[in-house]
């Protein structure tokens, strides 16, 4: 028998559910892929990304036969570019296997797939019976229960897994994971939330006690850091260095001109301020030209007070830069100095 709960959450998700692009498949690589891209994103710009990616790779066989460069160019500017990288390992996986796995158990062993998201895929891609965990749903089950236990602690994320194993339908369970995500989304947001009218109220134990400010609790504070960045953008004829960020750090596999960090701002120059989850960068851009030979460039290099440019940087025609992923800083202030500007200038 339906918990009276789900009954509520199923009976408003009718009424009131998200039309969305993927909604309603059952492909679980129309699935999967939404659910990747909606991890740490906003439906609202998930879903033009969501669409570019299925119109350029319609198959996950097609998405493995692409290169790595070419998913993270698509990926760019919506942060987070492991998921990209865990994306691209996991397709060619998938591809490799000849079919998409079809257990929980199986799904979770995919890169870049967690606990939440291997439930997301295994309840509405195969009707599978098992509750997806996320934000909305911790919100939502620790204000209409008054459950107190911290979200971020390993008993907390027990005790909402079993109540949400316990609430799900089995035989509706992709359904009712849509209708809890769309309810946090929707009617129990994170503030202001519509209390109003909401078909819980009389159940709600924090609208009762007047706790909804309060719940959910979660006890960790991620230290942020902050960073200070130099870019130097160097050009030689028509010609620019750049490299490939490794891993260890932010934006691994993305492309970058030359760059110095330090630990201290630079005095009187004006920065743009990038802000990421547990760190806030502020850089700025300078520009470098140089003689036309590439026999010149120990010459910039000395200004930068290295005697030559890495091995790990390459020369590329500048016209070709539009075709190497970056990081939406670096796309940022390449606008702000209106250099893509300017190469389509020259080149037309």
């Amino acid at each position: 028998m339906t918990h009276p709960f789900s009954s509520t959450i199923l009976a408003w998700y009718a009424q009131n559910g998200r039309q969305l692009p993927w909604r309603g498949s059952s492909d679980p690589y129309a699935v999967w892929l939404s659910e990747i891209i909606l991890q740490q994103t906003r439906i609202a710009q998930g879903t033009d990304y969501y669409l570019r990616f299925m119109a350029t790779w319609p198959t996950v066989e097609q998405l493995a036969a692409a290169t790595q460069d070419e998913v993270l160019r698509l990926w760019q500017g919506l942060g987070y570019y492991s998921r990209a990288r865990h994306l691209h390992e996991a397709a060619q996986i998938i591809a490799a296997r000849g079919s998409f796995p079809d257990t929980y158990d199986a799904i979770r062993r995919l890169p870049g797939v967690g606990d939440y998201t291997a439930a997301a895929i295994a309840s509405m891609a195969f009707g599978l019976p098992h509750a997806a965990v996320d934000g909305n749903v911790y919100r939502v089950l620790s204000r209409h229960f008054g459950i107190a236990t911290p979200i971020d602690t390993t008993a907390g994320k027990h005790e909402f897994q079993a109540l949400a194993n316990e609430l799900c339908p089995p035989h509706e369970a992709g359904t009712w994971n849509q209708a809890m995500m769309d309810f946090g989304a929707i009617q129990c947001t994170p503030t202001s939330p519509r209390c109003t009218d909401c078909p819980l109220q009389e159940s709600c134990f924090a609208l009762r006690e007047g706790s909804i400010d309060s719940l959910p609790v979660k006890l960790k504070k991620v230290k942020q850091r902050t960073r200070y960045f130099t870019y130097y953008y160097i050009r030689c004829g028509h010609k620019t260095a750049i490299r490939q960020r490794g891993a260890g750090d932010i934006w691994q596999g993305l492309w970058e001109p030359v760059l110095l960090e330090t630990d201290h701002p630079t005095p009187g120059v004006a920065t743009l301020k990038h802000v990421l989850t547990h760190q806030t960068i502020f850089a700025h851009m300078v520009e470098m030209s140089f003689p036309r030979t590439q026999e010149s460039m120990p010459q910039p290099a000395r200004l930068l007070d290295i005697e030559t440019l890495p091995n790990d940087y390459r020369w590329i025609d500048e016209h070709e830069l539009e075709q190497y992923a970056v990081p939406r800083l670096v796309q940022r202030l390449l606008k702000e100095k209106r250099i893509f500007k300017r190469v389509k200038q020259e080149k037309g």
